[in-house]
Order: C-alpha cells, then structure tokens, then sequence
C-alpha cells in the first residue's frame, strides 16, 4: 500500500541526514514519487541535485509518528501495560509512548495496558528472583564480569566468576547465559543466590550470538531430559496428577477394559522417572525397563524399613478410632 510505503520513507528520513532516490528499497521512479508527495502534502523535505545532493528532512525535523500498527500497539501494551511489577523505568517509558502515538491508536493502547493485572506476591513463600535479575540484566547491558552464587537442587550454594551474556526466558523460566572456565552455561535465575560485579569487563566472544547459544545450549539440556523412556499403565482418573509431575514428557494410549491407560513417560534416567513416579503407589506400574521397578522396589524398600511397623525403634503406632457408625470391639 501506498500509505506504508509513505510511513517507511518518512521514518526512513529521520534515521539519515540525508538519502538518494535509490536507497529506501524501492525502485527510484517509485522514491521519487512518494517523497514528492510527502513534500506536497506539507513534510518539510527538500531535494538538491547534483553531487552529494539528496533528499532531507529541513532543519532535521521530526514526526512523532512511530511505525507502529494498532494490531502491534495493542500487543505491546497486553503484554506490557497491565504488569504491576514493572520497573518505574518501564512504566515511564510507556507514558511517554502512548503521548507519542497518534490521537487515533492512543485510546486503543490505553485500553489495553487497562485490560489485566500481574500480582506480583508469592504464595509459595519462595524469595523472589526479580531484584537478581534486574542485577543480572544490568551486567549484561552493561558487560560487567560476575562473582555469582548459585545453589543447585539439594546443595549448598557455590561462588563462580562469569562472563555474562544474555538472559533467556523458556516456559516462564529465566536463565542466565554466561561464559564461565567451564565454557557456556545456562544458569537458572531463581537459584542465583548472589550477584556481585567483579569490577572487570565482561569478555564476549567474537561473533557471539545469544539466540544462537541459546539454541544450541537448550537442545543439549533437553537431550538430557529426555535421555530415557519409561513405559507402563495407570489406574483411572491418574492422567492429571501424571501430567503435574512429567509435564509435556508424558504420552497416553488408549484405555484398556479395565479402565488402566498405557503411557510412555521420558525422563534423565529411568531412576528419575521411577522416583517421581513413587509418590503415586499402586496407581501406576511401571513395565520397561526393568531399572524403573528395580528403582521402584528400592524406594519402596527403603520406606518399609523406615516406617514399618516392624521397624526398629518405631513407636508403637496409636491405636486407629473406630470409623463412623462401625461397633467398637467387645
């Protein structure tokens, strides 16, 4: 459409001091027509011929027009506007882009930043990772070297010196991206338990792309994810609680007459998947490999010995209150 092309050569003008017919991407007979519209319809663009002539914006001057689609604007402000938790900075600058729009796509991007709410509290009572982030984010804008604590899942925290370089978000989790002695890795923010500036600059390798590491590194840990596959039934009515512990790692078959359903579960090893699994008992049964029920017996073992009644200086269990309605003993 002629109007974008308008738009583009408009916004194209305010990036460069001065440009030619032949360079906003069109053909010359098209850029030269459309910048003598925008002359005629009172944008103050001037030409000059000759050698390093052009055309120009007079005295530099600017629109307030942003590029922006309502589609894209709307968009913006779904997923930015409504968030409680947004840094004063991120709210300033959303004021002044919605002065800056033009009046006819204002409203709908006031609409939108009024259309849902983020709460930021935490039920679960876990310390919040935000105020790490924003320490990690900064160092990489800025290319600050790190001593960071990290604390993997059952150890004490550990202090390592990184070379930060990005920060990536998988499935509302948060990872930290960063060169190390070790060469990359992905650090998951809610573990980091400390964040201080080394007061060195960050190196970055050459050429380094974070999308591209960051692909490259994801698919090694989701190699390691699913590394092995546990097959096996489950009792009715135990698909939802499979899914809360496997996630998308679960998959189901038809269900038999007996209503049990058949699935295949990938997991790091079948000893991970059985020790999620344990927590079900008798629901599911694991069939293959035979290290998933080897694992499950151990487990199961290990909590006989522990909790049995017969087990070795267990109190007495009490005495269990007659149910409801039943006769007491005589």
């Amino acid at each position: 459409m002629r109007a974008d092309r308008l738009v583009a050569a408009l916004l194209f003008l305010q990036t460069r001091r001065r440009v030619t017919a032949a360079e906003p991407g069109v053909s010359e007979r098209t850029a030269r027509r459309d910048l003598e519209a925008l002359a005629s319809a009172g944008t103050p663009v001037y030409s000059r011929a000759g050698q390093g002539g052009g055309w120009s914006l007079v005295g530099g001057a600017r629109t307030d027009l942003t590029g922006l689609t309502a589609p894209e604007i709307r968009e913006l402000f779904l997923l930015t506007g409504p968030d409680a938790d947004a840094s004063p900075r991120t709210r300033t600058a959303l004021r002044k882009l919605v002065r800056a729009l033009p009046a006819p796509l204002r409203e709908g991007a006031e609409a939108a930043a009024r259309a849902g709410i983020a709460d930021g509290t935490d039920w679960t009572g876990a310390e919040t990772e935000e105020a790490q982030l924003a320490l990690l984010q900064r160092a990489v804008v800025d290319a600050r070297e790190l001593r960071i604590g990290y604390a993997r899942p059952g150890r004490a925290p550990r202090e390592r010196t990184v070379q930060p370089l990005g920060i990536a978000a998988k499935s509302g989790v948060r990872y930290l991206l960063a060169d190390t002695a070790e060469g990359l890795r992905a650090f998951r923010v809610g573990r980091v338990t400390s964040v201080a500036e080394t007061g060195a600059p960050a190196a970055r390798p050459e050429g380094f792309d974070l999308a591209t590491a960051w692909r490259a590194l994801a698919a090694r840990m989701e190699d390691r994810m699913v590394a092995a596959t546990v097959r096996g039934r489950a009792a009715p009515d135990t698909e939802s609680v499979l899914e809360g512990l496997l996630g998308g790692r679960v998959r189901y078959g038809e269900s038999g007459p007996d209503g049990w359903t058949p699935f295949e579960a990938d997991g790091p090893s079948p000893e991970v998947i059985a020790a999620r699994l344990a927590g079900l008992g008798a629901r599911v049964e694991p069939l293959d490999p035979p290290g998933a029920r080897t694992a499950l017996a151990r487990i199961g073992a290990e909590l006989t010995a522990l909790y049995g009644e017969s087990a070795p200086g267990t109190p007495e269990a009490p005495a269990r209150a007659p149910a409801r309605g039943a006769t007491p003993p005589g």
